[in-house]
């Protein structure tokens, strides 16, 4: 299965690499699940009229800032409402559900939207320690992360419909799914969604390229290890069916808006909210007001000012810069960004600037 075309992307404008959008349905204060949501509505068509290659949104659960808990039940949704662009999880846990639920949700997504759906696969849980166990039902993590090879083999071996004889699911299908094609009258798609590892490490970064996957690193808040594990997965790849040459992007957290200072009171307003996620304390996501007046810690400020150093901010001239910059320094062949504000009219608003900065197309 040669899956080549359906991961390269276009570079369109002046933008070095394909551009994406990473979604993590964003909830600010003073608004509802279902305001993120019609926000990621509109983003996504947005996304796919300035010509963005794959929107994705990704696993998260037990944080009231973060209504992506769901990433099949919302890309279904996102499925109705656009025609073109691509669609994914960035990504669904592994670890967190039984790899036949995965394949019978995508085999159900490709059916809904034929040849533009990606399976991005992670190894975290997505959450705190506590409700990975909820959600695994199992008493320690590692129960689940350290199979990720296993899981990952069975899963693909469910959507392509190929356990070998004596295998003890040899008889099970993930419906809808190749099966379909075998049964009397039967006629099924071509196509499947391709898999993607995600990491913020080594681990999926050496998996991806021993098996010849696609790999997406979430530079967004593992920047520090960006570089050795690209390194690593170029390194370490093979060509497959899937890719005869490596293919990495990075997720990229990005913010542009009409003059710089707005700009800087979103995204601390954002650090604000992961300085309380990383302390026990998640929330949504506070006003750029209530940052501002915030009584911040010698060790909370500290945090916040790491934290910004790698967020692409400011006007739309400036992320450009910036973004044009980290592809250099990474070799990333496509970015994906992901915008964070208090605001969906600001969310929407930065992708806006920054699809008019390389002068991506417009409907």
């Amino acid at each position: 299965m040669d899956e080549t075309d359906e991961t390269r992307g276009t570079a369109l404008g002046s933008a070095p690499v394909p551009l994406s959008v990473l979604d993590l349905v964003t909830v600010g204060a003073g608004r509802t699940a279902t305001d993120a949501l019609r926000t990621s509505v509109a983003l996504s068509r947005l996304a796919e009229s300035r010509g963005f290659h794959r929107y994705w949104v990704a696993e998260h659960h037990s944080m009231p800032g973060v209504a992506s808990s769901s990433p099949a039940v919302i890309l279904a949704h996102l499925a109705a409402h656009t025609t073109r662009i691509r669609l994914g999880s960035g990504g669904v846990m592994l670890p967190n559900h039984a790899p036949l639920v995965i394949a019978e949700q995508f085999g159900t997504l490709e059916a809904l939207a034929p040849g533009r759906v990606d399976l991005g696969l992670g190894r975290a849980p997505g959450t705190d320690g506590a409700t990975a166990a909820a959600l695994r039902r199992a008493d320690r993590l590692d129960e689940g992360a350290d199979d990720f090879p296993q899981q990952l083999a069975e899963l693909t071996r469910f959507l392509d419909d190929d356990f070998p004889d004596g295998h003890p699911y040899t008889r099970i299908h993930a419906v809808p799914g190749p099966v379909q094609s075998t049964s009397p009258g039967g006629v099924q798609s071509p196509h499947r969604p391709p898999i993607w590892l995600l990491g913020s490490s080594g681990f999926s970064a050496r998996l991806a390229g021993v098996l010849g996957l696609p790999f997406a690193f979430a530079h967004h808040f593992s920047a520090q290890n960006t570089i050795p594990a690209l390194d690593l997965y170029r390194e370490s790849f093979r060509p497959s069916a899937v890719l005869d040459a490596p293919y990495a992007l990075i997720g990229v957290s990005a913010l542009a808006a009409d003059d710089e200072r707005e700009a800087r009171r979103q995204v601390m307003a954002a650090a604000l909210n992961m300085v309380r996620l990383r302390t026990g304390r998640p929330g949504l996501v506070p006003t750029p007001e209530e940052a501002e007046a915030y009584d911040y810690s010698p060790m909370e400020r500290e945090f916040i000012d790491s934290w910004n150093v790698n967020v692409v901010h400011g006007t739309a001239d400036e992320v450009r810069s910036g973004l044009d910059d980290l592809q250099k320094r990474t070799g990333a062949d496509e970015l994906m960004i992901t915008s964070h504000a208090h605001s969906g009219d600001l969310r929407l608003r930065s992708y806006e600037l920054i699809a008019d900065a390389y002068g991506l197309p417009k409907a």
